[in-house]
């Protein structure tokens, strides 16, 4: 589970490994594998277009996009699930990240399906601007409709999760989740004492602090995660 067995340390785990753990025996179902960026607003840094920059990024971390959505069974009981890998650009959101996770919402509905999102995120990216920046307002609508629908959204905030996913959909679920020592915020502590002049408390974006006062639910070492799972969804 890359995890630790002397200190309880939780490493960082692809998207792809993510759902081999949750999913155990059972198969997956991958949805909208073949969605690709856009490049709306021709960006260009440092000399390289923003979809040759998505091309190398995609070949380093394996995957074509910062998401992977789809269906799966834990523990027996059917769930949908959108996971993040943060090798990829740091899992920030662009437009296709929005699209999938809003698509992944329309058929928990019309499947009758409660959703789990496992988040890892630098939070918007910045190539696509404010394409990206609605992506926040995007996924908070789908999760409403997902409400309406009285079905459930658990979150699982992970390792570094900050940005406009955790201002947005990764924080307005019905059970908020993080794993131990899970970094969670929306700005950096630095950039944060130098808007506010004041020194911040140790470890105060720390999935331990947060707990303590009442963004987090609940912290799961990964071992236990599929069996809270299966509780959460029973209930």
């Amino acid at each position: 589970l890359r995890v630790c067995q002397r200190c309880g340390y939780h490493f960082r785990i692809s998207a792809a490994e993510r759902i081999e753990m949750l999913s155990g025996d059972s198969e997956f179902e991958e949805w909208d594998a073949g969605l690709r960026t856009a490049d709306p607003l021709t960006f260009v840094g440092d000399g390289e277009s923003y979809p040759e920059k998505a091309r190398k990024a995609g070949r380093k971390a394996g995957v074509s996009e910062a998401v992977i959505s789809g269906r799966l069974a834990i523990e027996g009981r059917a769930v949908a699930v959108v996971a993040t890998d943060f090798a990829f650009m740091g899992a920030s959101m662009g437009s296709v990240y929005g699209e999938k996770l809003a698509r992944a919402c329309e058929r928990a509905v019309a499947d009758r399906l409660p959703l789990l999102t496992v988040s890892a995120s630098g939070g918007a990216r910045m190539q696509e601007g404010l394409f990206a920046l609605m992506q926040m307002a995007k996924t908070t609508a789908a999760l409403h409709r997902l409400g309406e629908a009285r079905l459930p959204h658990f979150s699982l905030l992970t390792d570094p999760c900050y940005g406009g996913v955790t201002a947005s959909y990764a924080t307005i679920a019905d059970v908020v989740m993080a794993e131990p020592g899970a970094l969670v915020g929306f700005a950096g502590p630095r950039v944060i004492e130098q808007v506010t002049r004041q020194k911040l408390p140790a470890g105060f974006q720390t999935a331990e602090f947060l707990m303590q006062h009442g963004l987090i639910d609940i912290i799961i070492p990964r071992r236990d995660l599929t069996s809270t799972i299966a509780t959460l969804v029973d209930l």
